[in-house]
């Protein structure tokens, strides 16, 4: 089984969350499926120095910065085949809202990366299963809200939950360690470090997100 990863950069602050990405590379290794990473080929939205956490300078690019959590084994979402996949998997961090998609400065309105775009419309079309993890909801809401009204969940935060709503989609609260899953939208969401508050309690909902998803994926949920 192949389930595809899409990363936002290195760092919580202006990329992938590194914990929850290596707790979802972990899960799904743990199961006996194949992690295949993808990230966008651009430069990131901004570079924070995340011993300070002020602007840093210079600039970094999504795809190869994402390298660094796949240890090079990743490829342009751009280039990625549905049908290659079982199931997609998005791990959060602020890259999730400002390099996968625009949700951190536009809210509702928000512009998606359009390879990343295509390839979660894609995955869900052929009636696979998506994981997504901390803020990375907003992205799904975002693209597959106005079409369905998939349920998810960004933890209890009352103006994210709105945001998302506004988007299409319905937002259930949901603790840390626990996950919401959509069965007809085949959609399983958990809240991670939307709510921590430490690594043990994120892992325990990636977990339970990542099992979920592929279960899903498995040829007789189908």
């Amino acid at each position: 089984m192949r389930i595809g990863v899409i990363l936002s950069g290195c760092g919580f602050q202006d990329g992938a969350e590194i914990h929850e990405s290596v707790l979802t590379l972990l899960a799904i290794d743990r199961a006996g499926a194949e992690a295949v990473c993808f990230a966008p080929d651009r430069p990131q939205a901004k570079v924070v120095n995340h011993l300070t956490g002020e602007a840093g300078g210079g600039t970094r690019n999504v795809l190869v910065e994402s390298a660094r959590i796949a240890r090079g084994a990743i490829a342009d979402v751009a280039t990625a085949d549905a049908d290659t996949l079982d199931a997609l998997v998005l791990p959060g961090g602020f890259g999730a809202a400002v390099n996968l998609c625009t949700f951190a400065v536009d809210g509702p309105q928000a512009e998606v990366d359009a390879g990343v775009a295509a390839l979660v419309r894609a995955v869900h079309a052929a009636g696979k299963p998506i994981g997504a993890i901390c803020i990375a909801p907003a992205l799904i809401a975002r693209v597959l809200g106005k079409a369905g009204t998939p349920t998810l969940t960004i933890g209890t935060d009352a103006g994210t939950a709105a945001a998302l709503e506004a988007c299409g989609a319905h937002h259930e609260n949901c603790p840390v360690d626990s996950f919401v899953v959509d069965p007809v939208a085949r959609i399983v969401t958990t809240p991670a470090y939307m709510l921590g508050p430490g690594i043990k309690d994120v892992a325990a909902g990636i977990e339970r997100c990542v099992a979920e998803v592929i279960k899903l994926a498995e040829p007789a949920a189908v």
